[in-house]
């Protein structure tokens, strides 16, 4: 069985606390990483890009403040996570859409960039998703993904583990009031691509100059490549 209308379940279910939550969890540092995802899009002029699995809709509405020229497109599969990226940045000029990543509803060479934030790990086929960002990106158009990386077995390793496998399944059941759903979230971190694998996924899918970099004690990474 696939992960879809599970994970759809979980998000809908965690929205309300989802921005908090990320909050605690990364220290205030998630900002700073999003932030770094809109640097790497560059600047899209006054064409049209699409932040996918948009969330709340931190990414997007970074974009919308550093781009007031370009179109945005918000999408995500989750409707509760919709509703309150509206309900958050209502005043923002952005279109929120319920997407799918697996069989984006947009036609081929349509954005200048496409950023996305902890979609990959929660995804059946991350081969099929790259695939379908590429076609859908103009020629010399990016994409910048943020997502969790295995950390790396050094000496810091046994106190990450410790903090992933018990510290954020209890700040989900203590804020989220939802121990299972960051349960999940922490194994799919700790069984997900590690960060160069992930980058020959890119590479495979038809990008070019494809990079990273790591934050986070190596926990978090930002991929990136240009069609």
């Amino acid at each position: 069985m696939g992960k879809g209308k599970g994970i759809r379940t979980m998000f809908d279910a965690i929205a309300g606390k989802y921005d908090l939550m990320n909050r605690v969890m990364t220290m205030g540092q998630d900002q700073k990483w999003r932030r770094f995802v809109v640097e790497r899009a560059g600047d899209p002029g006054e064409s049209v890009i699409l932040d996918l699995a948009t969330g709340t809709g931190d990414i997007a509405a970074l974009s919308r403040r550093y781009h007031p020229k370009c179109a945005i497109i918000g999408g995500d599969f989750s409707l509760n996570m919709l509703r309150e990226a509206q309900k958050r940045f209502s005043s923002k000029d952005i279109h929120w859409q319920s997407t799918d990543a697996n069989h984006l509803p947009y036609r081929d060479n349509s954005f200048e960039s496409v950023t996305f934030g902890y979609l990959l790990r929660n995804v059946d086929d991350v081969a099929g998703v790259l695939k379908e960002v590429h076609r859908v990106l103009k020629r010399g158009g990016r994409i910048v993904c943020l997502d969790t990386t295995p950390p790396a077995k050094n000496i810091l390793y046994p106190f990450i583990q410790l903090y992933f496998c018990l510290g954020i399944p209890l700040l989900g059941r203590l804020i989220a009031r939802d121990k299972e759903a960051y349960a999940y979230l922490t194994g799919s971190t700790m069984d997900f691509y590690e960060a160069g694998d992930l980058a020959a996924l890119f590479e495979r899918a038809g990008f070019s100059e494809v990079g990273y970099k790591k934050f986070m004690m190596g926990t978090i990474a930002v991929h990136w490549g240009i069609k």
